[in-house]
């Protein structure tokens, strides 16, 4: 058994430059709401960075 962590997966896929639409959990579960905060949490501070010229 395998334990998933879709809010790190999430970070992971934002970091790859992984759009926020490919989340693969079912839209409504829990796991497509942590994915989602996880991708956000990382899209949002690189945009930060790179709206401040780094």
């Amino acid at each position: 058994m395998t334990d998933r962590d879709p809010f790190a997966e999430g970070e992971r896929a934002a970091r790859d430059n992984i759009p926020a639409e490919a989340n693969p959990y079912s839209n409504g579960s829990d796991e497509h709401a942590l994915w989602a905060a996880g991708h956000e949490r990382i899209a949002g501070a690189i945009e930060a960075s790179e709206s401040e010229g780094r």
